[in-house]
């Protein structure tokens, strides 16, 4: 486990719109940009392995872009890691802490480094979060007339046994809302307000027809 003396003050970013990173979360990639092979080994040689997950402000990431970024990312530490025949990586971050992006460095990198504010998520480091206010039951009505109005399906019975955090946090990241939806849930400061954040995003999407989006 990270203590706030281990972070460090410079990490790489992976601007990747709609791919949502939280602390305690599982994340697996597929990387194989070149910039991005280069950012994955680099990481692989220091002590934290961490990388930093941003949305692109404009949803859009194309490779030699200099889209603006979103402030608010969330580092992840590659925990796994598969090379493949093809010369790609097939990576897991385990999330970590959510940060604030001070000083946005291309550097001599093929790929944006930013220095790092961890102060303001220092709590992300502790033990899973606690919803005291979850109605259980209501969270999962509102899922299961998003997941049928998208002609979805699930494991009911892991949902109902899951823990606050992993199931809020789960449906969170897994759910194809735009890049801006993704970084009002990263940026909720409790797991509460994720929580009625998701609720108020499934909502509406039912109430305007439950039109399927795209993550890019």
């Amino acid at each position: 486990m990270f203590k706030p003396a281990d972070l460090p003050d410079r990490i790489p970013l992976f601007p990747l719109p709609g791919a949502l990173l939280l602390p305690r979360a599982h994340l697996p990639l597929n990387i194989f940009e070149p910039r991005y092979l280069a950012m994955t080994e680099d990481a692989l040689t220091t002590p934290h392995r961490l990388i930093g997950m941003v949305q692109p402000l404009d949803g859009k990431a194309e490779e030699g872009s200099d889209s603006a970024l979103h402030a608010v990312g969330c580092a992840g530490r590659i925990m796994a890691f598969v090379e493949t025949e093809d010369g790609r990586y097939r990576i897991t971050l385990g999330g970590v802490a959510r940060f604030r992006v001070t000083d946005l460095q291309p550097g001599f990198k093929p790929y944006p480094t930013a220095s790092i504010d961890w102060a303001e998520f220092d709590h992300d480091l502790d033990k899973p979060q606690g919803d005291p206010g979850f109605d259980r039951q209501h969270f999962l009505d509102v899922l299961g007339r998003f997941l049928d109005a998208r002609g979805s399906d699930t494991d009911w019975s892991s949902l109902e046994k899951a823990e606050d955090e992993l199931l809020i946090n789960s449906m969170a990241m897994m759910f194809p809302f735009d890049h801006e939806e993704k970084q009002a849930l990263l940026e909720s400061p409790t797991l509460a307000d994720r929580r009625q954040t998701l609720i108020t995003l499934m909502e509406f999407s039912l109430a305007s027809g439950g039109e399927d989006r795209n993550l890019q």
